[in-house]
């Protein structure tokens, strides 16, 4: 099954609109995506989050930066993801180098979260053992009452994004009997032109 990819220009692209497809037939966070890291003792390591953004530089995604997660991407700033729609039998994989995402954009993204999520993102200490589920709910509420005369409760600053400079784009298609369809694209490190690839399933 052919599904339009021979005529791909632009991967980047076709990943959103890949996802656009998506949000029409998942039912519940289409752009989840499992994240894949590898800190200083080689060992992979890998988690769900949300894809909040798909552009031209890459793939955002928000963290705290004293997770886990943020600490390998500190020691070895590079990444592999997977997008998988079961409703399309579709997935998409995705490797390359990770960089800080500007303050202002996480500005940006950090002030369209509900309240909640907001004083959730200053209460907790994201990856570190927690003393209990009730300390961290009054952490919450705490950070809520401080900020309830106020107009907005502000990024912390050791909160942000993180971007995805994708080097090899693959798109995967179901096919009967596991016949798949596989594309990938490689970024060409001379003209970061795109060079694709047909892979057998």
């Amino acid at each position: 099954m052919n599904i339009g990819m021979n005529s791909i220009t632009d991967p980047i692209g076709h990943i959103q609109q890949w996802l656009n497809e998506a949000e029409k037939t998942e039912s519940r966070d289409p752009n989840a995506m499992s994240l894949a890291t590898v800190g200083h003792d080689m060992l992979p390591d890998i988690r769900t989050v949300l894809l909040k953004e798909i552009a031209p530089e890459g793939l955002y995604f928000y963290t705290n930066h004293n997770s886990a997660k943020a600490k390998e991407l500190s020691e070895n700033p590079k990444a592999a993801i997977c997008l998988y729609w079961k409703s399309l039998n579709r997935q998409v994989r995705v490797r390359g180098n990770v960089s800080s995402a500007s303050k202002e954009k996480s500005d940006s993204y950090f002030a369209t979260r509900h309240p909640q999520s907001q004083a959730g993102a200053w209460a907790s200490q994201q990856s570190q053992p927690m003393e209990s589920r009730e300390a961290f709910e009054k952490g919450v509420k705490d950070v809520l009452h401080k900020y309830k005369d106020k107009d907005a409760i502000p990024r912390p600053p050791n909160w942000g994004g993180y971007i995805i400079a994708p080097l090899s784009i693959e798109f995967w298609q179901e096919g009967e009997y596991r016949l798949h369809t596989r594309h990938v694209f490689t970024r060409n490190s001379e003209d970061s032109s795109w060079d694709k690839t047909i892979l057998y399933p």
